[in-house]
């Protein structure tokens, strides 16, 4: 499932290509006909992430929803020239700029600003935005007796953050995943979130997931990361920086990787 960057980092790329402009709105799978037909021809005003969710706002007033999931996929071909759909596509975005085809998402749906601020008011703050509150994320973490590997991934607590960006952060700041929130300090928490926003912002600008600092691998800015080398614990046998076998917990029901010497407790 993407994380926050991805969609933060599609919403900036989708928005050059539609943002402003009359956009042909079709299902040629189907199922998002009635829905394509409430937008179809319209000016899409913008498009905004939150999360791991897309809202696609509409000169009418009408609000799109997307939640890309496990499965979920966008398909871009720029140019005037609409192609031929590919696989099963649930929605279909023509500008004169392009065309951005979905397929596999968990949701897909044209609704009203009521439905889209009622499925905000679901989500803890998303660390990408400027109007987050991070004190709202700190409180709830902190009040929390789960562990901080579970916390990290309930969305009610923050918006955008997955398995990869929950272990890279608990290992920088040295946090072992078992630990529960109630019994972090502030501090450490606070630093947890300060983590959680530099990764995401480098993610969107990377357009993918790198945490290690360069200067730990001693590769030059500039040269490209493989993909071993992109992080500290995720996915690695053994802890980039001490070489120590990588451990796995199961918590909230996905595997988080950390390393028992560098996050001790």
């Amino acid at each position: 499932m993407p994380e926050g960057h991805t969609i933060h980092r599609i919403a900036k790329d989708h928005g050059a290509l539609l943002n402003g402009r009359i956009v042909a709105v079709s299902s040629p799978q189907g199922r998002f006909e009635a829905d394509a037909a409430r937008v179809d021809g319209h000016v899409l005003t913008s498009i905004e992430a939150y999360g791991k969710h897309l809202f696609y706002h509409w000169d009418n007033g009408d609000v799109g929803h997307v939640h890309l999931g496990l499965f979920g996929k966008f398909r871009v071909a720029t140019g005037p020239q609409a192609p031929q759909p590919v696989g099963m596509v649930r929605m279909r975005l023509q500008s004169d700029l392009a065309t951005i085809d979905l397929a596999g998402p968990t949701a897909c749906s044209i609704a009203s600003p009521t439905e889209r601020a009622a499925i905000i008011a679901r989500l803890g703050p998303d660390p990408l935005r400027r109007d987050a509150k991070p004190a709202v994320a700190l409180a709830r973490m902190a009040k929390s007796k789960q562990s901080l590997g579970a916390v990290l991934l309930d969305q009610a607590v923050l918006a955008g953050v997955g398995n990869v960006f929950r272990a890279e952060a608990l290992f920088v700041n040295g946090i072992n995943p078992h630990r529960a929130g109630r019994d972090t300090d502030p501090v450490e928490l606070q630093a947890l979130w300060t983590t959680i926003v530099a990764m995401l912002r480098q993610g969107v600008k990377d357009n993918r997931i790198i945490t290690v600092d360069r200067s730990e691998l001693g590769i030059p800015r500039g040269k490209p990361l493989r993909r071993g080398e992109a992080n500290y614990v995720y996915h690695r046998d053994v802890c980039l920086r001490c070489g120590t076998p990588i451990q796995i917990a199961q918590l909230a029901g996905r595997a988080c990787y950390y390393c028992p010497v560098c996050q001790p407790n």
